[in-house]
């Protein structure tokens, strides 16, 4: 059994972006002067259109906006007693924490925004985070590890709905044990140096790998704009590890793994934390991607409420494969907006009392903030297989068997 790392551990990692948000705060925005004349709700998200987390931010523009239109096309929100339609508006922040840090302040200052969403990722959440809670406006996201998230502040009107980044690291380690598959014990783990890479691959992965009886033989931090990992790669296989452990987005990703096969390096088991996640992944890899595990917050054959039909409507919508970031931003919007409901008023303090009320099942499952403002949800293990991802781990919600070896 695992023990949770104290929040201590991400401290250095966020930092960085803090600065970055505290930098586009100034003196506050001037909420008197923007453009919404009330006539709607208006909720405003900075997100990932474009560079590395853009397949991220794909996914998050369906949720966010499923959840409006769902709204919208049941007569809208009552306020004051008069229904009004919601406006979301959207901005791309080029997988930048800067931009998001901007666009924050121009969704506050010029559109007028009544409460917004997050964007992906420590560094972009927390730039847009900490403007939106200087403000005094209510911010609710996803896709941001609740340690991370809680370790930067204390928060008073932002909110996060996400995995707890211990729980999600011991993956790797539960799915090995659980399906008595047999490894040499060596551990190799390739993590840039972004918060969560820092944090998972740096501290997290080799405390609870030596828990669990596993020997750290490797362990290479790198840039999180690098683009040559041959020497990364070289480094893991000549420490003879069965098992390779990477925290990298998705571009990253794609070229460790194509550069292993390069190098002939075929561990027994491949976790790729972050950039597994999205289709592109193994759109990009083919047959590469089967066997490369990763942790999962949400798939559509969990028993939660409108799990199975958010990604049936997602793949009827768009005709492409559902990723699990359509589920917890479609919850962060959804959750945001009966908040919005249950005030009945777009005052922003009625607006913020009511999101830390929240109490109610949703696709990802239940969410129920805790004090610190964060709703954790459960996790299992998935593995890409013939561009699917299969539940392999824990075994009462597995839809199928561990493919090991995984090369």
């Amino acid at each position: 059994m695992y023990r949770p790392v104290h929040a201590r551990l991400v401290r250095a990692g966020v930092a960085t972006a803090l600065a970055v948000a505290l930098t586009a705060c100034g003196g506050g925005p001037k909420t008197d002067s923007g453009s919404n004349n009330g006539d709607t709700i208006v909720i405003g998200a900075s997100i990932p259109l474009s560079g590395p987390l853009a397949g991220f931010g794909s996914f998050q523009k369906w949720g966010y906006q499923h959840a409006v239109d769902e709204v919208n096309a049941a007569g809208g929100i009552e306020i004051d007693g008069e229904k009004k339609k919601v406006e979301l508006k959207l901005l791309d922040d080029k997988t930048d924490p800067n931009v998001v840090s901007s666009n924050t302040q121009t969704l506050i200052s010029k559109d007028d925004v009544d409460a917004l969403l997050g964007s992906c990722t420590p560094a972009l959440v927390t730039a847009g985070a900490v403007v939106a809670d200087r403000a005094k406006v209510p911010f609710v996201t996803g896709c941001s590890p609740l340690t991370a998230f809680t370790s930067v502040q204390d928060w008073t009107y932002a909110w996060d709905i996400f995995f707890l980044e211990p729980e999600i690291a011991a993956l790797p380690f539960q799915t090995l044990a659980e399906s008595g598959q047999k490894t040499n014990g060596k551990v190799a783990i390739l993590h840039d140096n972004g918060p969560d890479g820092q944090v998972v691959g740096g501290q997290v992965w080799p405390a609870i790998a030596d828990q669990s009886g596993f020997d750290v033989v490797a362990n290479v931090e790198f840039p999180t704009d690098n683009t040559d990992f041959s020497a990364a790669v070289q480094k893991a296989k000549d420490s003879g590890a069965d098992v390779l452990l990477v925290d990298a987005v998705t571009p990253q990703a794609v070229s460790i793994r194509k550069q292993m096969e390069t190098a002939g390096y075929h561990p027994k088991f491949i976790q790729m934390e972050k950039g597994a996640e999205p289709v592109q992944f193994a759109e990009a890899l083919g047959d590469l991607a089967n066997g490369v595990t990763v942790g999962a917050y949400w798939d559509p054959s969990f028993d939660y409420p409108g799990a199975a039909e958010l990604a049936t409507a997602f793949e009827k919508e768009t005709g492409q494969t559902q990723s699990q970031h359509i589920a917890d931003s479609y919850t962060a919007a959804k959750v945001l907006l009966d908040a919005i409901a249950a005030a009945g008023s777009t005052d922003k303090e009625k607006i913020n009392a009511a999101i830390g009320e929240t109490d109610g099942d949703y696709p990802v499952g239940p969410v129920k903030f805790a004090d610190d403002h964060t709703a954790k949800l459960a996790v299992a293990e998935v593995q890409w297989q013939d561009g699917s991802t299969v539940v392999v781990s824990p075994a009462d919600q597995a839809t199928g068997d561990l493919l090991f070896p995984a090369s």
